[in-house]
């Protein structure tokens, strides 16, 4: 069994890419909230049997093992006639539970005998998660970052995506977060992940980096949605080479009106998620933003949204975090088509290196 798993460069991150198969045995509800990123849920015991194990094991201890391995037995059988037919004798596989016990032992028993290769992730999803917050105190300040800031609408997230199509090495926070960053931020149909998972998927965003060349990443607060960023992603971001996007409000307007069409549809739902807004802005400003919502105006009240709320409160926010970004060579983008920011990527990627 596993002592340790493969390791990659100074930073030393788990090769979980080395297996075929990744088996997560623990229950639905506990991958829910995270998992290692690739793996497969195949529970020994699902949701309800997990609890009902649980329940008895307070009072019948080997009742409870009894009927437990009763419930493994079946799954696994389940999965063994459904799910593990495409993996060969050749394929590489690791299991691993909350600890490493007993129900990694009852899918690897299962596994051995059939002939497959398979490893234990020694200590289960619980030292995997102590092995995630170490390596998150660590590893962002094995890089240089280059940060795009700028008002909201200016196009940071679609220069990022050109960026990475130019070869530039991208992390999209928002991406990983399925969160745009502010209160209207929540992408509609998709549903956040938990902080754990986040920052498990944050973490194999950075194995796939190479710590010689910079990482292009947009500023951000310390909170995108509900999920945090890590500290010492957030201070080695700020020491980083800042670079200012200015664009026209009528490319900003545009850019709301394709990114948030759910609005333009739907202003009052929008409205509703800003009301907390009104002791802020002022109840005349307020009023202004619900006649033009009635009026289905979009394009006057997204341009004074921005103008009187977001503009201000973003630039309170970048001087907080940055002080210095008035230094910063300033980026125009007159053209936000994918075309248009191809050009300015290849710039960038030539000027900062």
């Amino acid at each position: 069994m596993l002592t340790g798993l493969p390791k990659l460069d100074s930073i030393q991150m788990y090769n979980f890419s080395d297996y075929d198969l990744i088996i997560d045995a623990r229950c639905q509800r506990e991958y829910e909230e995270d998992h290692i990123p690739g793996a497969v849920n195949m529970p020994v015991v699902n949701n309800d049997e997990y609890a009902e194990v649980g329940t008895l094991h307070r009072t019948d201890k080997m009742g409870a093992y009894r009927i437990g391995v009763a419930y493994s037995l079946r799954n696994i059988a389940r999965y063994l006639e459904e799910e593990m037919l495409q993996y060969s004798r050749k394929s590489r596989i690791l299991v691993y539970c909350f600890r490493g016990g007993k129900r990694s032992k009852l899918w690897i028993d299962a596994l051995e005998t059939i002939g497959y290769r398979v490893d234990k992730l020694e200590g289960g999803w619980k030292g995997y998660r102590r092995w995630v917050n170490a390596q998150l105190a660590s590893v962002p300040t094995e890089y240089h970052y280059h940060v795009l800031s700028g008002p909201t609408g200016c196009g940071k997230t679609r220069l990022l995506y050109a960026l990475e199509d130019a070869g530039a090495q991208v992390l999209d926070l928002e991406d990983i977060a399925v969160h745009r960053g502010s209160v209207l931020g929540e992408v509609p149909g998709q549903k956040q992940p938990s902080q754990k998972y986040f920052d498990s998927l944050l973490l194999r965003k950075f194995s796939a980096f190479d710590p010689k060349k910079p990482i292009w990443v947009e500023a951000e607060s310390k909170k995108i949605g509900n999920v945090q960023l890590p500290d010492a992603l957030l201070e080695s971001m700020r020491k980083g080479q800042t670079i200012v996007i200015e664009t026209d409000m009528a490319q900003r307007v545009l850019l709301w009106r394709e990114d948030y069409r759910h609005f333009e549809e739907d202003p009052f739902s929008m409205l509703e998620r800003l009301v907390f807004l009104k002791p802020l802005v002022g109840n005349k400003e307020f009023a202004a933003w619900e006649a033009l919502a009635e009026e289905k105006a979009m394009p006057q009240l997204f341009e004074q949204l921005m103008r009187n709320h977001y503009d201000p409160t973003y630039r309170r926010s970048i001087l907080r975090n940055y002080p210095e970004i008035d230094a910063s060579p300033v980026i125009p983008l007159h053209d936000l088509s994918p075309s248009g920011l191809s050009i300015v990527a290849k710039t960038l990627c030539g000027q900062f290196r």
